[in-house]
């Protein structure tokens, strides 16, 4: 009985803790394989805006170890929209300041980002949105990059 009711409280806990992110749109990382982030291995995310009234932000998250030799990490990101309207921009993401501090959350030897990559957009359409992820740096695998993913937020329901 007693182990009944640890484990309802935990499994409440949990859903008491996800229902709490109501800004969230989607939120959702892919893991890189140890060999590293190979520029043809596209991450993809599907997520659904219901009202193009509202205004989003779309970041990009990265979880890097500490042996990642860049201080910035340039990715592209590709973009279908609901009309199968395809659209492609490159961002560059800053994880190491100029004094070679690290710039996200750490934990022992990795480093977790969520970096803005598109702020304050309004999705013109409503329907199912398909983003590709890919890394944009000279090297072909790119090591030491764990994981990678993307976010969109409703900005009114982040306050």
């Amino acid at each position: 009985m007693r182990h009944t009711l640890i484990l309802a409280l935990f499994i409440f806990s949990l859903l008491l803790i996800s229902g709490c992110d109501k800004a969230r749109i989607i939120d959702e990382n892919k893991e890189i394989p140890a060999s590293g982030w190979y520029y043809k291995n596209k991450l993809g995310f599907d997520f659904e805006i219901k009202d193009t009234n509202r205004i989003y932000t779309v970041y990009v998250n990265v979880r890097a170890e500490n042996d990642y030799p860049f201080s910035n990490l340039f990715v592209m990101l590709h973009q279908r929209n609901p009309g199968n309207k395809d659209t492609s921009f490159r961002r560059e993401l800053t994880l190491i300041n100029e004094n070679g501090k690290w710039l996200g959350k750490g934990l022992g030897d990795l480093f977790d980002f969520q970096l803005p990559v598109m702020e304050r957009v309004r999705f013109k359409e409503k329907g199912l949105y398909h983003f590709d992820l890919e890394q944009n740096m000279r090297l072909d695998t790119l090591p030491h990059i764990m994981a990678a993913g993307m976010r969109v937020e409703d900005v009114a329901l982040t306050r």
